[in-house]
């Protein structure tokens, strides 16, 4: 394992799912952790798991919520500054997901406001602690790109986001901004999007978090990825490293 102390990495949403399952690995690699959730008892419950490992500082709150934004910033400032940013934090809207047509309008300010406009609000917010060269890394899903029928509001909200932060990234070149689909997950949102439905088969976020390690850690340009082949790529270089008899190895 490559410790490295000094580095520091603020992950919204860091309760459960992918967010946790990020934390988890990066307290493991001597990161210190500034997280948030909206669930104040399942934040803390993961802050006690992770402070085993290293310093983490939990905030519980909304990243709608200007108040929580300013309070993650002075956090961040305290830590020495932003290594990375990690916009995982967003919201469903309702569910089962209504068609377009039939979608309420104060939902989908909701969706647009947590999932788009939070986002760059927290990197308005941190700005004057990101530390050179950070990374902003911008959670975003397929149905950013495909239509899929009855996910025109989380897919819109996304898809919002994705082109926030390939501007962000034009006018800020010093910064890299990626946006990363994690693919699917077993999760609770992803529960949530089919309702009665079983999801066993989806593969837990810990599969999806070498792919965001890659962003984290490695000098990738700034844009769009998909954690998956983020991780085909790594294996691939990884197993090109390798001796001839050691690929016979099974």
């Amino acid at each position: 394992m490559t410790v490295h102390p000094s580095r520091t990495a603020l992950i919204t949403g860091a309760s459960r799912g992918l967010g946790l399952a990020l934390a988890r690995r990066l307290a493991r690699d001597g990161w210190t952790l500034v997280i948030d959730a909206r669930g104040a008892e399942d934040l803390e419950a993961a802050r006690a798991e992770l402070a085993e490992f290293t310093e983490v500082i939990a905030i519980p709150g909304d990243v709608a919520d200007p108040e929580h934004r300013r309070a993650l910033a002075e956090a961040a400032s305290e830590a020495g500054g932003l290594d990375a940013l990690v916009n995982n934090a967003s919201i469903l809207g309702p569910s089962p997901q209504p068609p377009l047509l039939d979608y309420p309008l104060d939902r989908l300010e909701e969706v647009y406001r947590t999932n788009a406009i939070s986002p760059l609000a927290l990197v308005q917010a941190v700005r004057d602690h990101l530390k050179p060269g950070a990374r902003v890394v911008n959670v975003t899903s397929d149905a950013a790109v495909e239509p899929y029928e009855g996910w025109g509001g989380y897919g819109s909200s996304k898809a919002a986001l994705e082109q926030l932060s390939a501007i962000l990234a034009a006018e800020n070149p010093g910064l890299h901004v990626y946006q990363v689909d994690p693919g699917d997950m077993r999760t609770r949102m992803h529960q949530e999007a089919f309702p009665g439905e079983d999801i066993s088969d989806r593969p837990l976020p810990e599969e999806s978090v070498p792919g965001l390690l890659a962003l984290l850690t490695g000098d990738l340009p700034s844009g769009r990825y998909r954690a998956q082949d983020l991780i085909e790529r790594r294996n691939l270089l990884e197993g090109s490293t390798k001796r001839p008899a050691e690929k016979e190895v099974v």
